[in-house]
């Protein structure tokens, strides 16, 4: 196992798994191409597959002025979006499993999740009173900028705890993000007590994801934190590689430790904190999509980043198509089918022989 790592961790396992990561790679973003057309098909309002095909390849003009107008104001910014934030997800996901050198880490670890949803739910609760000045400056901004910074602030939290003399320490953040969350729940718990019936509806509502809201005002504002954490894959992948033998061997090895677990935290608390600013809570992409490929590919983070990446983008664009038509006109909260499919799916992982020796060996 250490002698694999170790030439895993060098770049010299060029063998097999190197055709067969650049295979996956290629079949998933023809899978995300199928998915986007899915998506900007699908809805209570129905677009012609074969007219979509000819307006997006600029081909013809055969969209009726209904379908356009739905076409560019809904379904273009709830694509882009959807795409975004499924691969800020599931990339953000990866690189938290090759961080902590678990399948079952994910960006809830570094308190991003649960301080996202906490200023989240206090804007809800006190957007009306103690924040009202606030809410009224920002608009429609104020509920995804709460989320933002608090993803943020439970970040630099965890950080400064889990960090003595300079060195981040992996245990202590876990079991501090433990804690940090369980203090959050209970914050919730205090803000959802204090709530009328709207506001707990809008909680709600919001703990459960959607797109449902995309524009492409918040299309831009979520693209550079996604864009940052996927620019850092050739900087880090070798890196996190190195970190499958421990933070010892991988610094005699010439990785920058520390630096490298500073860049990742922060990217990937940037990186979530925008995409549940935006989306909501939404769970299992992170866990689910790297484990799998995982499988498929292997542990190499040159391959199972950008493949994360991609198969993300392309799991939320179905799991929001199926969201959409599965009760239209009216619509489910994603979700609920991220869960009705990651649960099933990471329960199957963690019983069956292959995910069970695969989780002994990482």
């Amino acid at each position: 196992m250490r002698s694999e790592a170790l030439r895993l961790s060098l770049g010299t396992d060029d063998g097999d798994r190197s055709r067969q990561g650049v295979l996956c790679i290629a079949v998933l973003l023809l899978l995300l191409a199928v998915a986007c057309l899915i998506s900007l098909g699908s809805g209570p309002t129905g677009v012609d597959l074969s007219h979509l095909w000819l307006y997006l390849t600029g081909r013809g003009g055969e969209l009726a002025v209904q379908e356009r107008v739905v076409l560019e104001a809904v379904r273009l910014p709830r694509t882009a979006l959807g795409l975004l934030v499924g691969a800020g997800l599931a990339i953000s996901g990866a690189m938290m499993q090759g961080l902590f050198r678990n399948p079952l880490a994910d960006p809830g670890v570094v308190g991003v999740t649960s301080g996202a949803a906490l200023f989240a739910v206090a804007g809800i609760v006190l957007g009306g009173g103690l924040l009202a000045p606030v809410s009224m400056a920002l608009g429609s901004h104020f509920l995804p900028l709460m989320a933002f910074f608090g993803g943020l602030f439970n970040t630099w939290l965890l950080y400064r705890i889990a960090t003595h003399g300079g060195q981040t320490h992996t245990t202590t953040l876990i079991l501090s993000g433990i804690a940090v969350g369980a203090l959050s729940l209970a914050l919730m718990g205090l803000l959802i007590f204090m709530a009328d019936d709207r506001q707990l509806r809008d909680i709600t509502f919001w703990n459960l994801g959607s797109l449902g809201g995309a524009t492409f005002t918040r299309v831009v504002s979520v693209l550079p934190f996604v864009a940052l954490v996927v620019a850092i894959i050739p900087f880090v992948a070798r890196g996190l590689d190195a970190l499958i033998l421990g933070d010892a061997a991988a610094f005699h090895m010439g990785i920058p430790v520390q630096r490298l677990k500073r860049l990742v935290i922060l990217a990937v608390a940037a990186a979530c904190g925008a995409t549940v600013a935006v989306s909501g809570s939404i769970g299992f992409v992170g866990i689910v999509v790297p484990h799998l490929l995982r499988l498929v590919i292997g542990p190499s983070h040159r391959f199972l980043l950008p493949a994360s990446a991609i198969g993300g983008g392309a799991l939320l664009l179905v799991a929001d198509s199926v969201a959409r038509t599965i009760v239209a006109p009216a619509e489910l909260p994603i979700g609920i089918i991220t869960a009705l499919f990651g649960a099933p799916v990471f329960l199957m992982l963690l019983l069956g022989r292959n995910g069970a020796r695969r989780m002994g060996e990482h």
